[in-house]
């Protein structure tokens, strides 16, 4: 396996890529007005609050976003009001805030200690040795992986198709293919293939919890699938765990929580692009058709929100592009005309 990592910048956002094999398998997002939150393996001091005794944990304030849940060993003492050193081992999800583990007794107000490295040193460390390129070609890429994160149906070569849908307890994927009547070893060539696709995608988009995949046929060949998706998901190591393959071709497994989902981020609460998300898109098309059309004064027509959002980020392009709200305009049109 191959990978290769990309760097795409715009005014306000930054977007890291890394693909697998010619596919989009990480994407990383920054933007100038994200709030201050806890990010996987930062330290961070906060004050211990309450103990919630169902969960033989604690709740930490760390002075960002939701307290932090701090899971604590049976017997081990909890002391409200101290103050901890803390790392953060899985981000804020779904009204849900990160969970940390404890480094050392500390002092002084709540707070971040230590950044997360910056998206360049990211990148580089989960592709070694890789060539970091930007441009234009970092920008097609940032664009193909922020589609396929958002998609639910992904079709791959050979007529093998994976749906991804998150649901409120579990991630369902289910497998098709449109050579399912083909022989045994077919199926499970299809199958094991299916189970890299499915492992990329929930990198990609972030997810993680209870998986359930429904692959092709009955899958009775349950050494060599629980074999095959041992070593698709083996970068998500350590923490995954595998139940059983059923005998209707269902496998279960265990995928440890750690980013914040992309979904979360980037969509709004009715599982539209956000108002930022696509004030971040107009502004990327607009310097898109300036790079086609050096010189022409540009402007966007969007919804007003939209061009409320992308009005700062449009003026950091330069003084031939422009933004214009359009009352009655959907959020999701937005038309590139010349001034």
């Amino acid at each position: 396996m191959k990978r290769s990592i990309y760097l795409d910048t715009s005014p306000g956002e930054r977007r890291g890529v890394v693909l697998l094999d010619g596919k989009p398998e990480r994407l990383l997002v920054e933007r100038d007005a994200d709030p201050e939150r806890p990010r996987i393996g930062e330290m961070w001091r906060g004050r211990v609050g309450s103990y919630a005794p169902a969960f033989r944990a604690a709740f930490v304030e760390l002075g960002a976003g939701q307290a932090a849940l701090l899971p604590r060993e049976a017997g081990e003492p909890v002391i409200e009001g101290a103050i901890l050193e803390v790392e953060v081992l899985a981000e804020a999800r779904s009204g849900k805030g990160p969970v940390v583990r404890m480094v050392r007794p500390a002092s002084g107000p709540p707070g971040r200690l230590t950044a997360q490295p910056d998206l360049p040193t990211q990148l580089q460390g989960l592709a070694p040795g890789a060539t970091l390129r930007s441009g234009w070609e970092a920008r097609h890429v940032a664009d193909l992986a922020e589609e396929q994160c958002l998609a639910v149906e992904h079709l791959q070569p050979g007529g093998l198709n994976l749906s991804v849908e998150q649901t409120r307890g579990l991630v369902a994927i289910d497998v098709d293919w449109s050579g399912a009547r083909a022989g045994k070893h077919s199926i499970l060539e299809a199958n094991r293939r299916a189970l890299l696709e499915a492992a990329r995608l929930l990198r990609l988009k972030g997810t993680g919890g209870l998986v359930i995949v429904d692959l092709i046929g009955k899958a009775s060949e349950h050494a060599s699938i629980l074999a095959a998706a041992k070593a698709a998901f083996e970068p998500d190591q350590p923490g995954v765990v595998f139940g059983g393959l059923s005998r209707f071709g269902v496998l279960e497994l265990a995928k440890p929580w750690r980013e914040t989902p992309l979904a979360e981020r980037l969509l709004d609460d009715g599982g539209a692009p956000s108002t930022e998300t696509l004030a971040h898109r107009v502004t990327r098309d607009l310097e898109r058709a300036g790079r086609a059309d050096p010189g022409a004064m540009l402007v966007a027509v969007c919804h007003p929100g939209v061009a409320a959002a992308a009005e700062p980020l449009v003026k950091a392009l330069g003084p031939r592009f422009g933004v214009r709200a359009e009352a009655g305009k959907s959020r999701l049109d937005a038309d590139i005309r010349t001034a």
